[in-house]
């Protein structure tokens, strides 16, 4: 059984910093992509940042600059730092990865959502 744990986010002013981890964990060989997505209320879920196995990443355009996506392929781990954040960041961001069990099956899932609010 696999699980997808995350850990983070809270409240902070406007111009503030956080950071978030997301965890896999279980019968893994390996994790795939790894990403962050976040929704706000009333819309459907949007792309923040992804990182692939070998460590490429793609970030949604509000937040270039501004937040990083990093992995450690060691401890199957995503992190994402949001630094300058805005009131509009404000959401709830999920984690998702696929990955390959020890048995060759190939799954995915998402974390459980973190609320993060920024105060103007």
């Amino acid at each position: 059984q696999v699980h997808v744990l995350q850990s983070g986010g809270g409240l902070v002013q406007a111009g503030g910093s956080l950071r978030l981890s997301c965890t896999v964990s279980g019968d893994i060989a390996s994790v795939r992509n790894m990403g962050w997505y976040r929704q706000m209320p009333g819309t459907h879920r949007d792309m923040v940042a992804t990182i692939t196995e070998s460590g490429g990443t793609n970030y949604k355009d509000s937040v270039k600059g501004r937040f990083t996506i990093s992995r450690d392929n060691a401890k199957n781990t995503v992190y994402l730092q949001m630094n300058s954040l805005k009131p509009e960041d404000t959401a709830v961001y999920y984690c998702n990865s696929d990955w390959r069990t020890t048995l060759g099956v190939i799954g995915g899932d998402w974390g459980p959502g973190t609320q993060v609010t920024v105060s103007s």
